[in-house]
């Protein structure tokens, strides 16, 4: 099941059902505490995270404790960040589980990019700007750094996710393709929560924005002319009841 992006209003209802019927929840970093909030007393919640650059739980042991859960005869939710079809590792466990002939649902989330765009104002693609989007994960499986050859420039948006740690690379990467220093980039920190930050800067200025701001997961870098589309002086709903 996809968490969302951290806006425990963002939840799918049927997402929301599924947690209100949970016997036990397997939850990652990602999860915000108001979604875990909502959980019923009786639930058992289990933290299978894995913190950049930390020891946490393994892939293969994620499996087995789901399987086991789920043979017990628990109503199991594995809990992820976003959308668990979008970087959230759930082939792999999905795979595991059916091969065990453990029956699975998924449940779509709001991922990271649209959410970070709603709360924003920055519309991933524009009709002045932007006409294609791609969305990439930092790092590959192997450590390395993602490709991003041909995915930013004049008519197309950037989404980065999990880049904090790489952001050196990623602006040498993006200037070695041919982006310009001066191309726009917004830093989108804790997305749709109440402690969202945006960060704009530039594919020269990224590392040193993400260092300068001491930025912290989650987090994600949209670039792009979309940029321009920011709305920092949004209008809350108590200030639209009060005219």
């Amino acid at each position: 099941m996809g968490a969302g992006p951290g806006d425990p209003e963002l939840l799918t209802v049927k997402g929301y059902l599924a947690l209100k019927g949970a016997d036990v929840v397997f939850f990652d970093d990602l999860v915000s505490p108001e979604i875990l909030d909502l959980l019923p007393e009786r639930a058992r919640c289990i933290y299978v995270g894995k913190p950049y650059q930390s020891a946490g739980v393994s892939q293969a042991d994620i499996i087995t404790q789901l399987i086991a859960a789920a043979r017990g005869g628990h109503r199991v939710v594995r809990l992820k960040g976003g959308d668990p079809m979008v970087f959230g590792r759930s082939g792999e466990e999905l795979e595991g589980l059916r091969a065990a002939g453990v029956a699975v649902d998924v449940i779509p989330g709001i991922t990271a990019a649209t959410g970070a765009a709603a709360s924003t104002g920055i519309t991933l693609t524009h009709r002045d700007y932007a006409a294609q989007v791609s969305f990439v994960t930092a790092a590959k499986r192997d450590g390395g750094l993602a490709e991003v050859r041909g995915l930013a420039g004049k008519g197309r948006t950037l989404v980065i996710y999990m880049g904090i740690a790489r952001a050196d690379a990623l602006r040498d990467a993006l200037q070695a393709d041919g982006v310009a220093p001066s191309w726009p980039i917004a830093i989108v920190e804790n997305a749709t929560r109440a402690n969202e930050r945006v960060i704009i800067t530039t594919v020269a200025g990224l590392a040193d924005a993400v260092t300068r701001n001491v930025v912290r997961s989650p987090a994600l870098f949209i670039v792009g002319e979309v940029v321009k589309t920011y709305s920092p002086a949004a209008i809350s709903a108590e200030e639209v009841h009060h005219g």
